[in-house]
């Protein structure tokens, strides 16, 4: 035997006695030790894919699930965006410390009620939600005309309704049916809601008692100026709405990736969430003890 089929015989041999049957130890990959993961990783767990429907995704409809969304969810945009622009138009409604002009909205209603939430409407269209596109652009759509009524000197729309003894009937007369309008809207908005949540329900109510109190203070206008318990009523609802508006975008931002809870929504127990929830519990064993 040669020296070179020797040296061969022998790293067999060695290699049969470490176990490894001639496999190289270079070509096998070591598998790195585990310490727990990455706490940092977004892994789309089944929780994460079953968030709680209607209140973040602004769908009252069937919940779809965002597995194969090319789109993030516009909806807790939208909504934060008409929360914080209601926030403050109703804390001037109730005369927080003292400030009666809406001026200070203005700025927010063209730039983060109006503009950003008419986008974020927009952007519920192409991800194929209806009623998130028609309600976001709307609302959108609303507070770019606020600001535009609202601006002082601007389109010269309050001074152009103002009689030339100051009265301003017309105006507040006007104000109070373009508040009606959206206060008709806002129910048709809230007929679809009755088969989502509490949460998304309520936010919608809110709202609608809102236009409503706010549209009837402005035609209730005998003493030249708009009905003052009327429009402090209009402002606490316009508060809740906020509030709940927030609420509901915190339910579309909450998921396992960022928070140590999600955001409960109560399904309404007639909506088909709710039902299918109730199916869950098998009764059958305690009807047939009954039934004995």
């Amino acid at each position: 035997m040669s020296t070179a089929q020797e040296q061969n015989a022998s790293t067999m041999e060695m290699k049969a006695e470490n176990g490894t049957h001639g496999v190289d130890h270079a070509a096998k990959q070591r598998k790195p030790y585990d310490y727990g993961g990455n706490p940092l990783a977004h892994i789309n767990t089944g929780d994460s894919v079953r968030l709680p429907a209607f209140g973040g995704e602004f769908q009252p409809g069937l919940y779809k699930s965002t597995e194969g969304r090319k789109f993030a969810n516009p909806a807790p945009l939208g909504l934060s965006a008409f929360a914080l622009t209601t926030f403050l138009l109703s804390l001037i409604n109730m005369g927080t410390r003292g400030i009666t002009g809406p001026s200070l909205v203005i700025g927010a209603a063209f730039a983060y009620g109006g503009l950003v939430q008419l986008l974020a409407g927009m952007w519920e269209m192409a991800v194929g939600n209806t009623f998130g596109a028609t309600a976001l652009s709307s609302y959108g759509g609303f507070w770019i005309a606020v600001a535009i009524i609202l601006t002082p000197g601007g389109f010269e729309i309050v001074s152009s309704l103002t009689a030339a003894d100051g009265s301003e009937v017309a105006f507040l007369d006007s104000f109070g049916l373009f508040l009606m309008g959206w206060f008709i809207f806002t129910t048709l908005l809230l007929i679809c809601t009755l088969r989502s949540t509490v949460a998304f329900f309520l936010l919608f109510f809110t709202l609608d008692m809102a236009f409503l109190l706010l549209g009837i203070g402005y035609l209730l206008n005998g003493s030249g100026a708009p009905n003052g318990p009327c429009i402090t009523a209009g402002g606490v609802f316009g508060i809740l709405a906020a509030f709940l508006a927030w609420y509901n975008a915190l339910a579309g931002i909450a998921d396992p990736s960022n928070s140590f809870f999600l955001i409960p929504v109560a399904h309404f127990p007639w909506s088909d969430k709710g039902r299918e929830m109730r199916s869950k519990v098998d009764n059958m064993d305690a009807r047939n003890v009954q039934s004995v």
